[in-house]
């Protein structure tokens, strides 16, 4: 079961723990975390279920691209939230 991990950008507004999800896709992951934690999808998925542009989402140390990107038993998801502004 892979490993869902957020950064303190993420916790800052919502309460998210890491979690350990039954999934072989990143949209299967994230779509497991949605389940127990719906108000994350705005954060992280635009209104066309894409990832939105300043989220950047790591497997195995490697940038995914897309959410049906394939993840390990074993495997760490790790996302982030860009940060912007001036």
């Amino acid at each position: 079961m892979p490993t869902v991990t957020f950064t303190p950008a993420l916790r800052r507004f919502l309460r998210v723990e890491d979690v350990r999800v039954e999934a072989d896709t990143v949209g299967a992951a994230l779509a497991a975390v949605f389940a127990a934690r719906p108000a994350l999808r705005g954060y992280l998925l635009d209104d066309q279920g894409a990832l939105r542009r300043h989220v950047a989402i790591y497997v195995a140390g490697q940038l995914v691209r897309g959410l049906g990107e394939p993840v390990g038993e074993r495997e760490e998801i790790h996302v982030f939230q860009a940060l912007t502004g001036g």
